[in-house]
């Protein structure tokens, strides 16, 4: 018979996923924060608005999860696609 694994990971700890949740938080208002400082080299005039690669970020991450749920449509199988009926 096989072993259980009663190995503990890093994020079987809820205190582990909540540390790694607000360093996440905290370095995105940094960045946000710096983007008030830093002097950027732009070349459009859009990008001076402050905040605007936050903002293109995330509408580019809502376009490619919508776009990924209509091409899971085109590409989904059937589950019991590989099951071999003799």
């Amino acid at each position: 018979m096989k072993q259980q694994d009663n190995k503990k990971h890093l994020f079987d700890n809820p205190r582990n996923i909540s540390i790694v949740i607000r360093s996440l938080y905290i370095i995105c208002i940094l960045l946000v924060l710096l983007d008030f400082v830093l002097h950027r080299h732009v070349m459009h005039e859009w990008e001076h608005l402050t905040g605007f690669y936050a903002i293109f970020g995330f509408a580019a991450f809502v376009v490619i999860v919508l776009g990924a749920r209509q091409l899971r449509k085109i590409v989904m199988r059937k589950e019991d696609y590989y099951d071999v009926d003799d």
